[in-house]
C-alpha cells in the first residue's frame, strides 16, 4: 500500500483487523527504525473515533522498538483520568507515560497570523494578530516520529475537526485557542460547519506550514458513519499533507452530514453522560443541530452527565457570569469587559451556544446542576427524568419519530458523530 494510505470502505466498512493491518502499512512505512516516539490522540470527548484503539495498538506494535510517550490533544479540556485512560485506551499503557497539556503555561510562541490576514480572513471585522504555538514537547528535536491521531467529523469552530487543527489548538495555547475560536464565531458558524476550507482552517493550516513542518509529523485520520444502525469505521487515511485532510473530508460530508427536506419543530438531543459533563462539550447539541432548526422550534437536550458549564473554571465562571444571550449582546459585552475580551474562546462559546432567540433550548440535567443554574444562563430548564417520561427515548430511533400523540420529534443519540441541516440551509450558507 503506497504512501499516503487512503482507505474507504463504504461498502462492508472496516473491521478492527482491517484497521491493524492498515496501521501495520503505516509503521513498515514511517515508524520502523523510529526510536523516540510521541503521539498525540484525542481525550475522552472523542471516544468514538477509533483513535483509543489505534493508539494502544502502535503502542503494542512499537513498545519494544522505541520509547513513546503520548501527549493527548486536551486544548482546554481537564487532563484525562486513570479510569478515562483505561477506558479510552486500554490498560496495557503505563500510566506514566501519559503527559498532561496545560493550554495556559505548557506552550511555546514559534510566530503569527499578522493581523492583516486576520482581517482578509474575517471579512475585516476583527483586527488582531494570531500566535501560532505549541506545546514546548513537540519541539524536543529528540523524537524521531510524531504522529497525530483523530477523526475527521463536522465541527462548529474550524468546519472540519483535526489535522492541523489537533495541533495548533489541541496542544496549543491561549491566544491560537482562543483568537481563532472567536474568528470562527465571528464570521458565522452556519458559513462554517461541514466546509472543509474555512477562515480558522485556512488560519490554522497557514501557520502550520509556516512553523511545524520542519517536524516529522504525521496524520492518521479516521472517518465513521452509520451502518445498519450502528457507528461503523469506514475511512482511513494516514498521510502529512493536504491532501489526506482533503480526502478524509470528501468522506465524512457523506456520510457525516445530515441534509433533511424539511426544519425541525422539535429536536430531542441525548448527551452520553460519561462524555458530556459540561455544557462547553454538551452544547455540540445546539452547534449540530442549528442548521435544521425551525425559527420558533424547540431543542430539548437530554444531559444525565451536566455537572458544571465550563471544562475549566475560569471558563465556567465567565459562562455563569454571562451566560448564552445574543450575539450582538455577545459582542457588546466584549468590548465592554476586559475579562471577556481576554477570553475570547469563552466568548466565541456563547455566540456558538446561543440559539439568537429564533428558537428556544431547553437544557435537561439530572441532579448535577439545579434549575436556577440553567435559568440563569438563558436556557429553559426540565429535569431529566421528568422529560424522559414524556419523551422515552428507548423506544426512539435516530431522526424522525411520530409519538403515539402524533407528535413528530427528530432525535439524535450523539451531536458529536454529525452535522443536520437543512438541504435549503446548506446550499445558501
Amino acid at each position: 500500500m503506497a504512501y499516503p494510505i487512503h482507505r474507504v470502505d463504504t461498502e462492508n466498512t472496516l473491521s478492527d483487523d482491517d484497521l491493524m493491518k492498515i496501521i501495520d502499512d503505516f509503521i513498515a512505512q514511517k515508524a520502523n527504525k523510529a526510536k523516540r516516539i510521541l503521539i498525540l490522540p484525542p481525550d475522552i470527548t472523542r471516544f468514538y473515533s477509533k483513535a483509543g484503539f489505534i493508539t494502544a495498538y502502535l503502542y503494542k506494535q512499537l513498545k519494544d522498538q522505541a520509547e513513546i510517550f503520548f501527549l493527548p490533544a486536551l486544548g482546554t479540556h481537564e487532563p484525562m483520568s486513570d479510569k478515562e485512560i483505561d477506558g479510552m485506551f486500554g490498560t496495557d499503557i503505563p500510566k506514566e507515560l501519559f503527559l498532561p497539556h496545560f493550554w495556559r503555561t505548557d506552550v511555546v510562541k514559534l510566530g503569527e497570523i499578522p493581523a492583516e490576514r486576520i482581517a482578509e480572513l474575517s471579512d475585516n471585522k476583527l483586527n488582531y494578530s494570531m500566535e501560532v504555538a505549541v506545546n514546548k514537547l513537540l519541539l524536543d528535536p529528540k523524537w524521531d516520529l510524531i504522529i497525530s491521531v483523530g477523526q475527521i467529523v463536522p465541527h462548529e469552530v474550524i468546519g472540519m475537526a483535526n489535522y492541523t487543527k489537533n495541533i495548533l489548538v489541541g496542544i496549543g495555547g491561549e491566544d491560537t485557542i482562543h483568537k481563532s475560536h472567536f474568528l470562527g464565531a465571528v464570521y458565522g458558524m452556519e458559513r462554517i460547519m461541514g466546509r472543509t476550507y474555512t477562515p480558522v482552517r485556512k488560519a490554522l493550516n497557514e501557520g502550520f506550514d509556516k512553523y511545524l513542518r520542519h517536524l516529522p509529523i504525521e496524520f492518521i485520520l479516521t472517518v465513521l458513519g452509520k451502518k445498519n444502525g450502528k457507528l461503523a469505521l469506514q475511512g482511513v487515511f494516514c498521510g502529512n499533507q493536504d491532501d489526506t485532510y482533503e480526502e478524509a473530508c470528501k468522506l465524512s460530508q457523506q456520510l457525516n452530514l445530515n441534509l433533511l427536506d424539511k426544519p425541525i419543530k422539535k429536536a430531542i438531543v441525548f448527551l452520553e453522560p460519561a462524555e458530556f459533563k459540561t455544557t462547553w462539550l454538551g452544547n455540540k447539541a445546539i452547534y449540530r443541530t442549528r442548521m435544521a432548526m425551525a425559527d420558533d422550534g424547540e431543542l430539548i437536550i437530554l444531559a444525565p452527565g451536566l455537572h458544571r458549564f465550563g471544562e475549566d473554571l475560569e471558563i465556567d465562571q465567565l459562562i455563569r457570569k454571562y451566560g448564552y444571550k445574543t450575539t450582538d449582546e455577545t459582542l457588546a459585552a466584549v468590548n465592554e469587559n476586559e475579562e471577556l475580551e481576554k477570553n475570547l474562546s469563552a466568548a466565541a462559546h456563547l455566540i456558538h451556544g446561543s440559539a439568537d432567540n429564533r428558537f428556544t433550548v431547553t437544557y435537561c440535567p439530572d441532579d448535577g446542576v439545579s434549575k436556577e443554574e440553567i435559568e440563569s444562563v438563558n436556557y429553559q430548564y426540565c429535569h431529566y427524568k421528568d422529560m424522559l417520561k414524556r419523551y422515552p427515548i428507548e423506544k426512539m430511533e435516530n431522526g424522525w419519530n411520530t409519538l403515539e400523540d402524533g407528535e413528530e420529534v427528530f432525535y439524535v443519540s450523539n451531536p458529536a458523530l454529525g452535522l443536520w441541516t437543512t438541504k435549503e440551509n446548506f446550499k445558501n450558507a
